[in-house]
């Protein structure tokens, strides 16, 4: 494998800034020092001026593949993802077949091995009657990221709407336990209630129909079920200001059961922007009134909030146009999630080093991932180097996406990525794309 010598860098890490050589090798980071001397083996890169940040951890993605790969696949996506700065992301189960099934989840890692760019793990699916294939995941907890649980609608039979069924995954699962809360009895009468009224749906009811009271009632059943059986829970996706009240910020994330993420995209647009962009940002949870984006930048900085993530969620612009009552909820933005935090560091909104610690460190701290998430001698040389004073412009020719559209297109970003290293090999620089090797499977200290 190729060595690589990373000289006067702005190292980002662990809460510090400071300008050091790296020196990758074999896959991991060998050194770190004010000043290494270069060798015939390695590739010198002059980093002066900009900044050496550790990969971004993404913990909620949704790359659709098996079955909906019409719409984008395990390799199109983690292009995007490398192209961004997303060096590790954890995958979601509601493709075609949902992963109900161990074979089924190892069928996605045996794709991902062949074709992602970037390392990989993938959530185990539950349904209402999948309970001992999810008790099996236990005998994998070093080698899978989590259990899912939609606690909202979703498709396929990942609902799991049973009293019942909801305890005893809560009660026997050894591993972490990842929710999207939305309470789907709630969102029904207020669908009802919004179809009466005669008039014809935009995007722009979808706050209204998947309110702050269905986030917040979903999210409080699942923090009684963890406490009530001592399980790990993580919170996907908080985005009302209502839920805030029931997350913590007393004690390390490390020492935490019960954590939480916001999306990028909860912390960008606010419904004032379905005007613009309607069906664009249709996601669920719905993005809502612009006091809950407020509410949830402080929860960020505050540390009720644990992580950034993106739950990027492609469709095709076709399914993006159809009617408001039949439009796809989802975006992709795993391309865009570091760029868009970094434009909120020059606006001054948080610190560089908080972007970090949210995106990488914490990521990696939550999920116990092996050897990755911060710049550390020895650790996994999972990397990326940005410039902070060279603009980038989104637009179809640079978006990676199969589905080739973003809500952010036309938007101007003060920084950009000019390098991604996955495992100590460079992915993605101003040579482009080099495939040559593939991402890693993830491991976790449990």
């Amino acid at each position: 494998m190729q060595k690589y010598l990373i000289k006067n860098a702005q190292i980002v890490n662990e809460g510090t800034i400071r300008t050091a050589d790296v020196l990758l090798s074999g896959g991991r980071i060998e050194k770190i020092n004010s000043q290494i001397s270069a060798t015939n083996e390695a590739i010198e890169i002059n980093a002066e001026g900009k900044h050496l940040l550790p990969g971004v951890i993404d913990d909620q993605v949704h790359f659709r593949e098996p079955g909906l790969t019409h719409k984008a696949t395990i390799y199109t996506e983690s292009k995007a993802a490398v192209a961004g700065g997303v060096t590790s992301f954890m995958e979601m189960p509601n493709t075609q077949p949902p992963v109900f099934t161990q074979e089924l989840l190892e069928d996605k890692y045996a794709i991902g091995a062949a074709s992602s760019l970037a390392n990989y793990s993938f959530f185990m699916g539950t349904s209402n009657n999948n309970l001992e294939e999810v008790l099996r995941t236990n005998e994998k907890k070093d080698r899978v990221c989590g259990v899912k649980i939609f606690m909202g609608s979703s498709t396929g039979g990942l609902l799991v709407d049973n009293p019942l069924s909801l305890e005893h995954i809560f009660e026997g699962t050894e591993l972490l336990i990842a929710t999207h809360c939305e309470d789907e009895r709630i969102i029904r009468k207020n669908l009802e209630a919004a179809k009466a009224s005669g008039r014809t749906l935009t995007a722009a009811d979808h706050p209204i129909i998947r309110n702050e009271e269905a986030c917040f009632e979903s999210s409080f059943y699942a923090i009684q079920l963890a406490k009530k059986f001592n399980t790990r829970l993580h919170i996907l996706h908080i985005s009302t200001e209502k839920e805030l009240a029931l997350f913590g910020n007393m004690l390390p994330l490390k020492e935490k059961r019960i954590t939480s993420e916001v999306c990028v995209h909860h912390l960008h647009f606010t419904s004032d922007d379905y005007a613009q962009l309607g069906n664009q940002i249709k996601c669920n949870p719905a993005i809502k009134a612009p006091n809950n984006r407020t509410a949830l930048w402080k929860a960020l900085l505050d540390d009720r909030l644990d992580i950034i993530a993106t739950d990027h969620a492609p469709h095709t612009w076709a399914e993006k146009q159809e009617d408001y009552l039949h439009a796809h909820a989802g975006l992709p933005l795993v391309q865009h999630s570091l760029p868009l935090m970094l434009h909120y560091v020059k606006e001054g909104a948080i610190r560089l080093e908080k972007v970090v610690e949210k995106m990488s460190h914490a990521p990696a701290d939550c999920f116990q991932i092996r050897q990755r998430g911060y710049i550390r001698e020895g650790y996994f040389a999972d990397l990326v180097l940005v410039d902070l004073n060279q603009p980038t412009i989104v637009s179809k020719e640079n978006i990676y996406y199969k589905c080739g559209w973003s809500p952010l297109e036309g938007t101007t970003f003060p920084s950009s990525v000019t390098h991604t290293f996955v495992n100590g090999h460079l992915v993605y620089g101003k040579e482009g794309f080099d495939e040559s090797q593939k991402g890693m499977r993830l491991e976790f200290d449990r």
